[in-house]
Order: C-alpha cells, then structure tokens, then sequence
C-alpha cells in the first residue's frame, strides 16, 4: 500500500509536549530481599481515578468494597503524587523521571492505529513511522519492566498500553514487556468495543465489534449522545472484560515463578461506555442515566481488583504477591449534563467559570454529586491537589502490617526504583525517584524526598516533605504558597504572609526545572513561558 509523504509528516511528526526525558541522576540498586523472597508483583494503574470516588476516602455513593479491603489489608499512602494528565503520568511511571526537565517525553500523535480501519495505514507502515520519528533510546536507559525483567522476573503490560499516544511492538519490547496485550493508541482506548487489539505485535480481531471509533460515545450528556450510547450495533466485547481474562491467565500461568503485571486499565476514564448499569444504582433516584453509568464503570474497576484478590488466594500466591494499586491523574468528569455538571466547568450557582486561581474548581460549586476528588481544589490537567495527588495502596502479606498508614511523600516516579529494589535488579538506574521499600516495611530510611515536582498546562508545581506547596499559573503571572497540613483545599494562599517561604520554594522551582533565575523563565508543557519581572519580585 502507498502513503502520501505529505500524511506521514502531518501525523507522525513528534509532540515533544511534557518536560523530563533522560535527564535524572544514576542510582545503583542492590536487592534487599532475598533471592528466594521474591514476590510477585500486580500494579494496578486506574485511569482517571479520583481519590474521592474510593470508600475508605469518603466516597458515599458507589461503593468500593475491595479496594476498600486492599486498604484494610496493607499500607495506604496519604501524601502520594502523580501527574496531571495521563501521558506524563505514564512517561513517569514508567521511566521513572519527573515531567519538570527541560528535555521533553516524546509524544507521538493519537488515531494512527484507527487508519487501520480505514485502510489507510499498514501496520507495518505505522510501526516503521513511529519509530523512525522518535529519537533512538539509549542502551542505557532503563525502564520499569525492564528491571524486574532482567531480575528474573516474567512481565507483562495489560490495557492501556505505555505512555502514548501511539506506541509500537519495538517500544513495548525495548520498555521489557515479555508479553502485552491491548491498545497500542490511547485515542482508540476512549473507546471501550475495539475491532481489534494487540497481543505481542500481533493484530487480534475482537468478533463482534465493528465500529473503527472503538465505540466511543459524545459528551456531554444530550439526546443525541444518550441515544448513540445506548446503541449495541457493534458493541458485543467490552475491552475491560478482555483485559481481566488476560490478567487472570498471566497470573495463572505464571504462578510457579516470579512474575510482574502491570495492569493499566481504561476505566473509569470515559466517555461514559458500559454493556449495563450496575444493580447497585438502577434504583438510584439520585443518580442521572449517565451517572449511573460512570458509577457502574468504578465499580467494575472495584470489581476487577476483587477478581485479582480472589485468583491470588484460590492459587494460595497471596501471601507472596505484592499488589499496589495507584491511579495516574486526579479526577475527571465524564458525566457532565446541563443542570448538573456544567463543561466547559463553571459554578453552577452563578454560571461563573472557574479559573482555578482566583474562582478555583470545588465539587459542591461544581455540582458533581460524586465529589470525585474528595473536596480537593482542581481536576485532572491542573497543579492544584484535586488533579495530582492520588490514592496508593500497597499489600503485602509476608512483609507489610495490615491498616497501616504512611504519610511519607511520595512521587509516582518513585515506582521505578522500588519495583528495583524489590526485585533485586544490581545495576545503574537513571531516576529522579527514591525506593520507598524500607517504608512498605516500617523501618526507618533516610530515602526521603526534601520535595517532589510536576508540571501543568499552566506551570509546574513543588510540595515539600513539611506540606508547604508552591503553585504556579505563568500565564496570569500568578504564584500561590500553600500548607497543605492545614489547607488541603487550597482555599487559603499564604504568599503576602510568608514572602521569604514563597521564595525560597520558588528558588527550589527553577532549579528543579532547570530555569535560569537571571531569564526567570520555566520550560513547561513543550513551550517557554515567560514570567514577567513583577512575577520574579
């Protein structure tokens, strides 16, 4: 099949859009767990997850028994950290770097898989564009599968596939997946009935499913959007079912050996898909038709993780598998219908839209009857708490003491130096983040970050150890200080009342950037924004 050179540079044309790549400091890892110790290891990544839509954080609608009862059962993580977005948040995990560096993660354009079904593309054809565009990764550079991979481990990668947008058989290889399985474009996993998937390179028809779109369905809630959502024509296989036979089997077939899964779901991420409403809220009179839709897709989410649980102990592999579960961004609505929750977001009070400086997003101005992110200011694509900090639950049942809580901060670019540790990778990984091993154990450990750092559309963001925040918006030329112990609303800025603490946090800003303080500048979101004189003072 031809193709215009004219399309491939249109679409295959590198977004160097989110900041960090290959720039952290090299640690060596040595194992502190035996050889014959080793657990098995489950991440479980929720997409677009808000911490509030979880019970044991205060959820009082949907309930969420197991992962209430992982919870329960192992450490839970009340200062944890991730991106704003869902790329980063990936790039992150999965390099183990933060998103604040002047040398950007690569993003490839989304859709390129659908031209598949239009016929536009081969998927040789994608494959070679892909990874013709991106710069060659080095021999040195590690990733997060790849430590357990070359610990012994066997690995696999389920759902949603790496960072994205489009990714390839080679990434998914080079990143040190034995196997995967699922999307290899996050524009088609915002649809949840895909004519096909990828398993090992392989295209896989999905019977049944016919729509090139993946299904996905318009937003917000109309007539017309209702209408086309509930239209099975070419819906017969829902991809998180798929996704949970895959899981189960991995582990299944791996249950003599050392195995690691990462498990990156779709759900709750919308639009709104969903072959039935859960029993729960059929009866729900509080609920919209799309509400009860979304809350029927967490509790899918809650679902699964129960059918993980339950697999580990009808193998008796429970007491030596480590299970986390973690989300990769704050809260996002998908379930927005004029009356409820207004999109563009506004205060559905005064019609007001919110500007998450001076008029900030909260769930009881917004109307979201979930209250997603748990009171917090912000969504996802936002620095404030409400779109980066995110639940984190690890168990354990050989090393961690049940209910434990841990206040210790801690990043999602910390999850590569852990996973390290844990499995007993011996070599140089190249991180900005710390082991949290010795925190998972109750033992005390120096390993602590002073600080962790993020970026957003409208500027980067630092949180220290002692809960002081600084935010920024360069756009409005604006910098916000914070002490989350006593503020977690973000309601009150304390910048006028502690200007030496304001720039002492911000002087740590630049430098985490890597920002000249003489050209006060930040490089964020794959452009630099200037921030005036006035702004500096």
């Amino acid at each position: 099949m031809m193709y215009n050179a004219n399309i491939q540079k249109r679409y295959i044309t590198v977004l160097v859009i989110l900041l960090g790549l290959f720039c952290g400091f090299a640690q060596e890892y040595k194992s502190s767990v035996a050889t014959v110790q080793k657990p098995n290891i489950i991440l479980i990544y929720a997409d677009d997850l808000g911490i509030g839509l979880l019970g044991h954080e205060g959820q009082k609608i949907i309930k969420t028994p197991y992962i209430d009862q992982l919870a329960k059962e192992g450490l839970r993580f009340t200062n944890a950290y991730s991106n704003m977005l869902c790329a980063p948040a990936r790039a992150s995990l999965i390099t183990g770097l933060h998103d604040s560096h002047e040398r950007g993660f690569e993003i490839t354009p989304g859709a390129l898989y659908k031209r598949l079904s239009t016929g536009e593309y081969t998927q040789d054809q994608i494959e070679k564009l892909v990874n013709s565009a991106l710069t060659p990764i080095p021999e040195s550079q590690v990733f997060l599968g790849q430590v357990a991979q070359e610990a012994g481990y066997k690995t696999a990668q389920i759902g949603k596939l790496e960072w994205g947008f489009s990714t390839t058989d080679y990434q998914m290889k080079r990143h040190g997946w034995d196997y995967y399985y699922g999307y290899l474009d996050h524009v088609r996993a915002h649809g949840f009935y895909p004519p096909f998937l990828f398993e090992d390179g392989k295209l896989v028809p999905i019977e049944g499913n016919t729509l090139a779109n993946c299904g996905k369905s318009g937003e917000p809630e109309t007539p017309k959007n209702f209408k086309e959502r509930k239209n099975r024509e070419g819906k017969e296989q829902y991809s998180q079912d798929l996704f949970m036979n895959k899981a189960l089997n991995f582990i299944n077939v791996n249950k003599e050996q050392p195995f690691f899964l990462y498990f990156p779901t779709q759900l709750p991420h919308g639009p709104v898909a969903i072959p039935k409403i859960h029993p729960d809220f059929v009866n729900d009179h509080r609920l919209t038709s799309v509400e009860k839709e979304y809350a029927s897709m967490v509790k899918i989410l809650d679902d699964n993780v129960g059918q993980i649980m339950q697999k580990l102990k009808e193998l008796e592999i429970d007491d030596k598998t480590l299970i986390i579960f973690t989300a990769d961004n704050g809260h996002e609505i998908y379930y927005a219908q004029e009356g409820r929750v207004e999109k563009p977001y506004s205060n559905n009070r005064t019609g007001k839209r919110f500007d998450d400086v001076k008029h900030k997003y909260y769930s009881h101005l917004s109307g979201d009857i979930f209250d997603g992110n748990g009171g917090r200011a912000g969504m996802k694509r936002s620095n404030l708490q409400g779109g980066i900090q995110v639940p984190l639950i690890v168990k354990w049942p050989a090393k961690i003491n049940a209910g434990g809580t841990s206040h210790q901060l801690v990043a999602n670019y910390d999850f590569l130096a852990t996973v390290a540790e844990i499995t007993g990778f011996s070599g140089l990984v190249r991180t900005d983040g710390l082991s949290f091993y010795d925190e998972l154990l109750g033992q005390n450990s120096e390993k602590e970050h002073e600080f962790v750092v993020y970026s957003s559309y409208t500027g980067p963001t630092l949180i220290t150890r002692k809960g002081w925040k600084i935010r920024t918006d360069l756009k409005k030329e604006v910098f916000e200080l914070f002490y989350l112990p006593d503020d977690f609303k973000e309601a009150n800025d304390l910048s006028e009342e502690y200007p030496q603490k304001l720039q002492e946090l911000k002087n740590q800003l630049l430098m985490a950037c890597e920002g000249d303080l003489k050209n006060g500048h930040f490089t964020n979101a794959g452009s630099v924004l200037k921030v005036s004189p006035k702004a500096k003072k």
